[in-house]
């Protein structure tokens, strides 16, 4: 378990992070999101004591980063994939992290297969894609076996086949019973992936709970339905107190989105009014969407046009 409790980091007079709190759970994977200058690479370099808050305190399985007699073993942290010597093979470096950390070297063979690795372990790491070097990363993550996986930024570089592995593996983990933290901007993979959400802007705490609330909360779920007697269904819809709007206005199809009105009460109405349903389904908003709604004043750049 991640245990975040009011962490504050200035830089000079700007404040990068303010009384952040927030906890990860273990068998969970936990999607850390914020726009771009929120303060998420600051707040996990400062969970690892690569930068050193100004106040507050963070806890991993109850101990300080710092307190933790052999981190490697406990927390798993890839902040930069291309953090890697060039010239050293994918082996080699596994090899001399493990032999630094006093780890056995047959966890090598272990995590470069995990990582699908194996057939390219003897490549040097100048010639990997971006995705290969993420792959690397992981399995430099893993080679400690750790009970706290953190990443940052993941999926960058990677195919849409990587894409899906990467997801798969890190609910994997967390299947173990690990706590996972991830740092992403795609937020698509974010909606598969996370289970819980912490999401930030400008240092602050905006949203802490599960991603289903939060989509649910910040969104807006709507009832679509398509019959050839709609004008009757919306005339019904409007007179129980509901909303709706006309796909015909944006498509060529018989059909409405209902607000303001349960599927289930729709359902009824069509019946009440003899009307014959050819769709009758929710429609709700993506967590970009919630994200996106959530966030429009913590955003460090705006578009002219926007809103």
């Amino acid at each position: 378990m991640i245990t975040v409790e009011g962490l504050t980091k200035r830089f000079g007079n700007t404040v990068a992070i303010d009384d952040l709190h927030f906890s990860v759970q273990p068998g969970r994977v936990t999607g850390f999101l914020g726009p771009n200058g929120s303060g998420k690479s600051t707040t996990l370099r400062c969970m690892v004591d690569l930068d050193h808050p100004q106040s507050g305190n963070v806890t991993f399985l109850g101990k300080q980063y710092r307190q933790i007699e052999d981190p490697i073993r406990t927390i798993g942290v890839l902040l930069d994939a291309s953090y890697v010597h060039p010239g050293r093979s994918a082996r080699h470096h596994l090899e001399w992290l493990a032999i630094s950390n006093h780890l056995d070297r047959q966890r090598v063979d272990e995590v470069l297969a995990l990582v699908g690795l194996t057939d390219v372990a003897h490549r040097r790491v100048k010639t990997f894609s971006l995705g290969m070097k993420q792959r690397l990363g992981l399995a430099a993550t893993m080679l400690g076996d750790p009970e706290v996986v953190i990443l940052d930024e993941p999926a960058n570089g990677l195919d849409p086949e990587g894409i899906r592995w990467m997801r798969d593996m890190l609910q994997y983990l967390a299947g173990q019973g690990r706590a996972v933290l991830v740092s992403s901007h795609q937020l698509s993979e974010m909606a598969l992936m996370a289970e819980d959400l912490v999401v930030i802007g400008r240092g602050r705490l905006i949203a802490h709970e599960s991603a289903a609330n939060f989509i649910a909360r910040h969104t807006t779920t709507r009832v679509c339905v398509r019959s050839p007697q709609i004008d009757a269904i919306v005339r019904a819809v409007r007179e129980r107190g509901g909303d709706a709007s006309m796909l015909s206005d944006i498509a060529d199809t018989d059909g409405a989105l209902v607000t303001g009105v349960s599927i289930v009460d729709v359902g009824e109405l069509a019946h009440s009014n003899g009307a014959v349903v050819h769709e009758l389904s929710e429609v709700t908003d993506s967590l970009e969407d919630a994200f996106l709604a959530v966030t429009r004043d913590h955003q460090e750049y705006r578009s002219g046009s926007s809103s």
